[in-house]
């Protein structure tokens, strides 16, 4: 599964266009809302070539048709313009940043679905469901993703820790035996206190669960590896969609495994629900939390 936009296809492949198709590409690039209400020779008349040149380009992408180019365009305006496409100007209007960050948001939050691997999130959701406890694991802005992780412990059924403190994430992992389920996350995957709280963790038996951005250190040392693929600039900005991809793989697995524990599991779940909403309404009518 190619876990690249098709305005990213675009741009990496125009340097390989023949001359007359580089036209086209760049009539797509520079305004692809409005070729999407093209019709061939509209698209044609505006990049200065022939219609056979147009279908070209199209069937060039693995698409059978003009129409299917263009329907495969305006799913990809759908799902946000790429960060290629998206990148903040210093005399941007606030209007003009709050778009580019939500279409780079949810470009980068597709690219992470359309490229997880499925079956190794199944074979982190068996080491989950067999684990005796839970510890996760992170620093700065992963960390921040344990401890969403945590809040959901009652999903997962298991006892469930986070420590904030490094040292008492190493005290934890040293306390670690064959039961534990140890879920370091790390966008890098080389954060040094992370590794670290790994390696005492499996070197008393623990298994190891990585959540990182791609290869690295981390990866090494998992037993488990589920990749988080986004679009991030970690010069300047905080990677707040890595960390926004990171919580939802949460929800991912905390959902999944409490469903594996089955009906019984399910209806305790419903009964503390209620039972958290009739405590949150004998507080003086405060709801939040």
């Amino acid at each position: 599964m190619n876990d690249k936009s098709l305005l990213e296809q675009i741009t990496e492949r125009t340097a390989h266009l023949r001359p007359s198709e580089q036209k086209v590409a760049s009539v797509v690039l520079a305004e692809p809302a409005l070729v999407v209400g093209y019709g061939m020779a509209k698209l044609a008349e505006a990049a200065g070539v022939s219609e056979p040149t147009v279908m070209r380009f199209c069937t060039g992408l693995g698409f059978d048709g003009f129409q299917a180019f263009k329907l495969g365009l305006a799913q990809a305006l759908a799902i946000g313009i790429p960060v290629t496409h998206s990148a903040i100007e210093p005399d941007d209007s606030v209007a003009a940043m709050a778009a580019k960050i939500f279409d780079h948001t949810l470009s980068s939050l597709d690219r992470a679905r359309r490229s997880l691997d499925t079956a190794a999130v199944a074979r982190a959701v068996d080491l989950l469901v067999d684990a005796s406890n839970v510890l996760f694991v992170g620093f700065g802005a992963s960390g921040i993703i344990a401890q969403d992780a945590q809040q959901q412990g009652v999903l997962f059924g298991v006892p469930c820790a986070a420590p904030i403190d490094l040292h008492q994430q190493y005290m934890a992992a040293a306390m670690a035996s064959r039961g534990t389920v140890v879920v370091a996350i790390s966008n890098t995957g080389r954060t040094s206190s992370v590794l670290d709280v790994t390696e005492a963790a499996k070197a008393n038996g623990a298994s190891v669960i990585a959540v990182t951005g791609g290869p690295g250190p981390l990866a090494d040392l998992a037993d488990l590896v589920l990749v988080l693929r986004t679009f991030e600039d970690t010069d300047i900005y905080t990677p707040t969609v890595s960390r926004l991809a990171g919580l939802v793989l949460v929800d991912v697995l905390a959902t999944a495994v409490a469903v594996r524990r089955g009906p019984e599991h399910l209806e305790r779940l419903r009964l503390m629900k209620e039972a958290l909403s009739t405590f949150r309404g004998s507080s003086g009518g405060a709801t939040d939390g």
